[in-house]
C-alpha cells in the first residue's frame, strides 16, 4: 500500500528548469530542455522576426535563437556572458531561448500547478501554462508550443517563421 501510494506521488512530479528574465522568474518543464549553455554569438538571418537573434550551429544542426524578453513583451535584450541559452525542443522544432541566467533545477508537484487569474492581462503570461509558489516566491511556468505559435499566428502562417520551424535531428 506505501509503495503503490509513493509511486502515485513520484508519478505527479514535474522537473523545471528556472530562469531569470529581467528581474523575473519563469520556468519550462525539463522534457522540453535539450541542454543548456553560455552565450554564443549568433549569425543574424536575414528578414527574421526582431526577436530572432539569428542561428548558431549546435554540433552541425542550425538552431535559431530568440530573445525570449523580445517575445514575451518585455523588450529586446542582448546576450552578455552572464547570459544562457536553453536549447528546447517542441515537437520536431529545436530553438534556443536566450535568458538572463539559469537560477535552479527542480522537483515540484505538477498538482501544485495553479492557473494564471484571468485578471492578469500581461503579454508575457499569454504564453503561461500555470503559476507555481515555491518557498522563493511565485513562478510562471511558459508553455513553448504557444510560445512558438503566437509567431506564426501574428504573421497567417508560416511563411516569415521558416527560421522557427528547423526540423529535429533524430
Amino acid at each position: 500500500m506505501l509503495a503503490s501510494s509513493f509511486r502515485q506521488t513520484a508519478a505527479s512530479d514535474m522537473d523545471i528548469i528556472a530562469f531569470s528574465l529581467r528581474g523575473q522568474e519563469f520556468c519550462v518543464e525539463t522534457t522540453k530542455v535539450r541542454e543548456i549553455r553560455g552565450w554564443v554569438a549568433c549569425t543574424p538571418v536575414p528578414h527574421a522576426p526582431e526577436d530572432v537573434l539569428g542561428v548558431i550551429n549546435l554540433r552541425g544542426e542550425v538552431v535559431p535563437i530568440i530573445d525570449l524578453a523580445g517575445r514575451l513583451g518585455m523588450g529586446m535584450t542582448h546576450g552578455t556572458e552572464r547570459s544562457a541559452i536553453v536549447v528546447a525542443e517542441v515537437g520536431n522544432e529545436v530553438f534556443g531561448l536566450l535568458v538572463d541566467s539559469v537560477s535552479d533545477i527542480l522537483t515540484v508537484d505538477s498538482a501544485s500547478v495553479q492557473p494564471v487569474p484571468e485578471v492578469v492581462a500581461t503579454v508575457e503570461l499569454q504564453f503561461a501554462a500555470g503559476m507555481l509558489t515555491l518557498e522563493q516566491g511565485m513562478i510562471c511556468l511558459l508553455n513553448l508550443s504557444r510560445l512558438l505559435g503566437a509567431r506564426r499566428d501574428q504573421t497567417n502562417g508560416p511563411s516569415k517563421d521558416v527560421v522557427l520551424c528547423l526540423p529535429a535531428r533524430h
